[in-house]
C-alpha cells in the first residue's frame, strides 16, 4: 500500500465508494489523504480500484457500518483526521416510504454517531449531503434562506432535514464547529473516464440509470431484463411545453468539485451554513431522454403512464449564493451530462459480461474436477 504522506490532511469519507462519494474521492485525491467508510450497501468495493486508476492513488477503506460506534472510534482513533464529509445513509425514496422506522434509525443514529466521535476526537469540520428535498413543494427557484421542513412527502427526506436541524443546532451549542450542509439537486453523468458512474446494486430509483439500463437492453445485446423494455415517463400534463416535471439535472463531477469548493472554504465559514449544488435550469424528463438520444444516437423506446403521487411539477435551485460564497459554478452541459453516463454504462456492461463469463467458466472447471475426480476415485 502507498505510504500515507503526512503532509497532505485526512479526509474521512463515508459512503466513499457510492455515486457522489467516489467522484468527490477522485477531486480530492490530489490534495487530500483520504479515509473511505462504507458498508457496501448500494455500492461495491472495485470502485476503489477504479478509482486508483483514474488518479494513480490509493485509498484507506473500511468496510464498517457506522451504527457500529466502537469500529469508527478505533478508525478515528488512528487517522486523525481533520475533516469527515459524509455522504452514507439510505436513499431511495420508494423504500423509506415502506420501511420509515428502518431510514429512521439508519440515517439519524449513524450521523449521531459520527458526531459523537468526531467530538471525541475534536474533528470539528463536517460537510453533510444534504437534498433538495429539504425544501418540500416550495416554489422554485429554490433559494437557502427559505424556511425548510414543510411538505416534505417521504421518509428520505425527513432524515436529511431532521440532520440538517441537527447541525444547526449543533453549531449554536457550540462555536468549535464549521458545518456546511450542501443541497444536492439530481445528479446525473459519470466521470469522463467511463471507469465509474451510478451503477445502483437494485432496479434503479432515479431517471439517468434507469434510462441507461433501457438503452444497454435495447441497443446491444446484454440483456438487463424485461422491466427495461422501455422506460415509464410518469406524466405529460404538467405545465412545461412538453408536459413532463422539471427539473435541476446538473453533472456529478460539477457536483464533486462543489464538495472541493466547500472544503477550501469551511474553515473561514464558522457555524453552520447551506448551499444550493445545482445548474439553476429547469429541464423536462423528456428534455433529457430525447438529449440522451440524439447525442448517444440510440434508441430509447418511452412511454408517459400517470403521474406518481408526491411528484413536484418544477423543482430547481438559484444558484447564486453558492456562486458568490463557494467561487464554484457549473461547467458541464446536458449533452455531457448524456454522453458521460452512456459512455460509463457500456463499459461497465462490458464488464458486466466478462464477469458472468468468467463464473460461467469457473462453473464448467468445478463440473470437469468433480467429473474426473469422481472417474479416478471409482478406477483405483
Amino acid at each position: 500500500m502507498e505510504i500515507p504522506n503526512l503532509n497532505k490532511p485526512t479526509i474521512i469519507v463515508t459512503g466513499g465508494t457510492g455515486f457522489i462519494g467516489s467522484h468527490t474521492c477522485v477531486e480530492l485525491s490530489e490534495t487530500y489523504e483520504i479515509v473511505i467508510i462504507d458498508n457496501l450497501c448500494n455500492s461495491n468495493k472495485n470502485v476503489l480500484n477504479k478509482i486508483k486508476q483514474i488518479t494513480d492513488k490509493n485509498i484507506t477503506f473500511y468496510e464498517e457500518d457506522l451504527l457500529n460506534i466502537k469500529k469508527i472510534d478505533s478508525i478515528f482513533d488512528q487517522h486523525k483526521p481533520c475533516t469527515v464529509i459524509h455522504f452514507a445513509g439510505l436513499k431511495a425514496v420508494g423504500e423509506s416510504v415502506q420501511k420509515p422506522v428502518h431510514y429512521y434509525q439508519n440515517n439519524l443514529i449513524s450521523t449521531l454517531n459520527l458526531l459523537e466521535v468526531m467530538k471525541k476526537y475534536e474533528c470539528y469540520n463536517l460537510i453533510f449531503s444534504s437534498s433538495a428535498t429539504v425544501y418540500g413543494s416550495q416554489i422554485s427557484p429554490l433559494k437557502e434562506d427559505m424556511v425548510i421542513g414543510n411538505g416534505v412527502t417521504n421518509p428520505y427526506g425527513q432524515t436529511k432535514f431532521m440532520i440538517e436541524v441537527m447541525l444547526k443546532d449543533l453549531c449554536k451549542s457550540d462555536s468549535k464547529w464549521n458545518v456546511i450542509s450542501l443541497r444536492y439537486f439530481n445528479p446525473v453523468g459519470a466521470h469522463e473516464s467511463g471507469l465509474i458512474g451510478e451503477n445502483p446494486n437494485d432496479i434503479p430509483n432515479n431517471l439517468m440509470p434507469f434510462v441507461l439500463k433501457v438503452g444497454i437492453h435495447n441497443n446491444t445485446e446484454y440483456n438487463v431484463g424485461s422491466q427495461f423494455d422501455k422506460l415509464n415517463i410518469f406524466g405529460n400534463d404538467y405545465s412545461s411545453e412538453d408536459g413532463t416535471c422539471q427539473r435541476d439535472f446538473i453533472h456529478v463531477v460539477d457536483l464533486a468539485k462543489g464538495h472541493l469548493s466547500a472544503l477550501n472554504k469551511i474553515t473561514e465559514l464558522n457555524g453552520y451554513h447551506i448551499f444550493n449544488l445545482g445548474t439553476g435550469t429547469p429541464t423536462s424528463v423528456l428534455q433529457l431522454v430525447e438529449t440522451f438520444i440524439q447525442v448517444n444516437k440510440v434508441y430509447i423506446p418511452y412511454e408517459f403512464v400517470p403521474r406518481r403521487e408526491g411528484d413536484l411539477d418544477v423543482c430547481f435551485c438559484d444558484p447564486l449564493y453558492t456562486e458568490k460564497m463557494l467561487n464554484w459554478k457549473t461547467e458541464k452541459s446536458l449533452d455531457d451530462m448524456c454522453r458521460d453516463a452512456w459512455n460509463f454504462q457500456l463499459l461497465n456492461a462490458n464488464e458486466q459480461i466478462k464477469e458472468k463469463l468468467e463464473e460461467s467458466l469457473e462453473e464448467q472447471l468445478k463440473e470437469q474436477k468433480s467429473m474426473y475426480s469422481g472417474w479416478f476415485s471409482w478406477r483405483w
